[in-house]
């Protein structure tokens, strides 16, 4: 148990850190350098679309658990130490407030557009 604990705390971390990261990308305080580290392991981590696809045994993960985490670590170096607590602070603020449900509302709406749409072209067909 004390092993899924601290990975649940380390992944708790790296989330935050990811905020935190798309923050600095956006920070004056943050060299250009830094910002574009930061900006692109903030948009990998949180694209859909990874390096090699999850779907391949094995490989398909190590992107998760190895690219990220290091790009993470590399990114949050670069970063100066005084913003970086500061931006940490902000993000993890962020992460727990709750989310707003207009975007829950939109994609549902969609989602019943589509069904919808489809049945009606359906029942027209048949």
């Amino acid at each position: 148990m004390q092993l899924i604990s601290k990975a649940k705390l380390w992944a708790k971390s790296l989330k935050r850190d990811v905020v935190a990261l798309w923050l600095a990308a956006r920070d004056r305080r943050v060299p250009w350098y830094a910002k574009a580290v930061a900006g692109a392991i903030a948009a990998y981590a949180l694209s859909p679309i990874d390096l090699i696809p999850d779907f391949i045994p094995v490989l398909g993960y190590l992107d998760d658990l190895v690219i990220v985490p290091l790009g993470i670590l590399l990114a949050v170096r670069l970063v100066p130490p005084d913003v970086m607590a500061e931006l940490r602070m902000d993000a993890a603020a962020r992460l727990e407030r709750p989310s707003g449900r207009a975007g829950l509302v939109v994609i549902l709406a969609i989602w019943l557009f589509c069904i919808i749409f489809v049945g009606m072209a359906f029942l027209r067909a048949s």
